[in-house]
């Protein structure tokens, strides 16, 4: 993928050389010459222009780009970067950083965001995922709210416990996408079994999430969610 970073700050310089280690073409842009460190990330393009500004992402070829982040540290300039990038350059996926959790709900598709990242919800789901067994956790939204990333950690009384995935009747728009088990990632497959202990991670509607926990936990699960919340 072809992907234009705007902020060249830790997040963006961090998510820069993932990307470039994962084979991507990627492109910094920074407004700010003190923060031009090329040789901190040297195989990206680093390009110093003003990603609020349609002639500088038109001279940097947004359009020619499949996915862009708006890493800055300004939520009022990564809700601009990701409303140009959407309306103006056609980008297929914009990915926008949430720096103040109480403007989080400005960050939809209206401003062009197709993901957003918030830190403090990150580390929260990662924390709740960490010691969360019988329970959905919902790691990341994406569309803001149209599909979630969830996990389950099956606990031994889990009722498909030791039977094959096909024989576990999962609702519609709901989709097994991995299997962590100890240090394993597997790809589900139709006959393998789960197990207790199994890390399961979907990709499902909201409106599907309670019934991805009645049947994977039991029907009385989500009861019994709602009465310890």
């Amino acid at each position: 993928m072809r992907v234009a970073i705007a902020g060249a700050g830790n997040v963006g310089r961090s998510i820069a050389q993932e990307l470039i280690e994962n084979g991507h073409q990627v492109m910094l842009i920074e407004r700010q010459q003190r923060m031009l460190r090329p040789e901190r990330v040297p195989a990206a393009q680093w390009v110093l222009a003003d990603a609020c500004e349609l002639t500088s992402l038109e001279e940097a070829d947004l359009a020619g780009c499949d996915v862009v982040v708006a890493a800055t540290g300004d939520d009022k300039v990564n809700l601009v970067v990701s409303l140009l990038a959407k309306t103006e350059f056609a980008v297929p996926r914009v990915v926008a950083r949430v720096n103040r959790a109480e403007n989080e709900w400005l960050f939809t598709e209206q401003w062009g965001v197709d993901v957003a990242v918030s830190k403090p919800r990150v580390m929260a789901a990662l924390v709740e995922e960490a010691v969360t067994v019988g329970d959905l956790v919902r790691l990341m939204t994406f569309r803001q709210g149209e599909a979630n990333l969830v996990e389950i950690t099956l606990p031994p009384s889990a009722p498909y416990v030791g039977q094959p995935l096909h024989a576990v009747p999962l609702p519609r728009d709901a989709a097994l996408v991995a299997i962590l088990r100890g240090k394993r990632v597997l790809v589900p497959s139709p006959d393998d079994p789960i197990e207790a202990g199994d890390e399961l991670i979907f990709v499902c509607t909201a409106e599907m999430e309670d019934a991805v926990r009645a049947v994977v936990l039991g029907a009385d699960s989500v009861e019994r969610t709602r009465e310890s919340r």
